[in-house]
């Protein structure tokens, strides 16, 4: 077990530095410093000595990869490929554009995604599956095929829709929470309750219907059969041996998300006015803050290689295959 964690951990070291390394060619090849200065400075016809003085300010004056005019290391250290990006891996991530340091903005925004997006997942999670395992258990009846076709109404509507019409029914109609906003401490539940609700309820479809299909593989295999021939009835069937045999696909979806919540959501972070690293990432991108989108691209790419490590990890645990090689 333990040469096969090694031996993916040192897989994820080169996915991450080429990552790093793609991430730099988009922003500073395909988008020069020259590039970013006009964007910044806003101006039809910019002259050429603001642009070298605001590229004098963000760090940007010196050469992509090599610096001809240094000596010894600073040919290398002196340029902007080891200002801005080899700094990522230490998770040094610096000051943004417009003066902030992103470090401490991270740490600060990511408590409002995690208090949004992992009650989110972990309700959404029980009723999914729980929905699931009630189709499942009355398959091929009329209450199955109501809720294949429920999933599938809630599929086919944008999350948008629930977005725009909780707020307008349940935040300015009914007034019982507030439309958008936030707070420290236990306030903030005042602001979380609609977004984690209509987080829960937008992803039933897509959930319910996918852990039906696992379920649905796993009620036809020898196992099962050997256990209703015991006289373990459907209930119990479904719960001790098809629910802990499915475990392998849930949590390959699972625990891949489970980093990505640092994150935050994007859409309902920036809809409802929470200030996590979702709305944090839209506000970059919208100031054309080039220095906050790298980090969040690179923070991203971290987050998702440790949830595919984390999850060959828990293959080992549910899967004795994997463990014994």
């Amino acid at each position: 077990m333990m040469h096969y964690v090694i031996r993916r951990v040192l897989y994820a070291f080169p996915l991450l530095m080429g990552v790093n390394v793609l991430t730099f060619v988009l922003f500073f090849v395909v988008n020069s410093p020259d590039d970013m200065a006009r964007m910044q400075l806003g101006q039809k016809h910019v002259t050429r000595e603001a642009i070298d003085n605001w590229k004098q300010q963000h760090g940007y004056e010196v050469p992509l990869l090599w610096n001809a005019e240094e000596q010894g290391a600073g040919k290398i250290t002196d340029t902007i490929f080891y200002r801005k990006s080899v700094g990522l891996f230490w998770f040094r991530f610096g000051i943004s554009d417009s003066g902030r340091d992103i470090g401490a903005d991270i740490r600060q925004r990511m408590w409002p995604s995690l208090a949004l997006a992992l009650p989110t997942l972990m309700i959404g999670l029980l009723v999914d599956i729980g929905f699931a395992l009630l189709m499942v258990l009355f398959r091929e009846t009329y209450l199955e095929f109501g809720g294949i076709v429920l999933c599938v109404m809630l599929m086919s509507v944008s999350s948008l829709f629930y977005i725009i019409g909780g707020q307008f029914v349940i935040g300015k109609v009914l007034k019982l929470v507030p439309i958008s906003g936030y707070d420290q401490g236990l306030a903030a539940f005042k602001f979380l309750w609609l977004p984690v609700l209509i987080g829960v309820f937008s992803g039933i479809g897509s959930g319910a219907r996918w852990y039906r299909t696992l379920f649905l593989e796993e009620v036809e295999k020898d196992y099962v059969r050997t256990a209703r021939a015991k006289g373990l009835s459907e209930q119990r069937t479904l719960l001790r041996h098809v629910l802990k045999n499915a475990m392998i696909p849930i949590l390959t979806g699972v625990v891949v998300i489970l980093p990505l919540l640092f994150m935050g959501s994007l859409i309902m972070e920036s809809f409802f006015s929470i200030p996590g690293l979702g709305s944090y990432t839209i506000d970059a991108i919208n100031s054309q803050d080039f220095a906050i989108v790298r980090a969040m691209v690179f923070l991203g790419s971290v987050l998702y290689i440790l949830g595919l490590l984390l999850t060959d990890i828990s293959y080992t645990l549910v899967d004795p295959r994997v463990r014994l090689g």
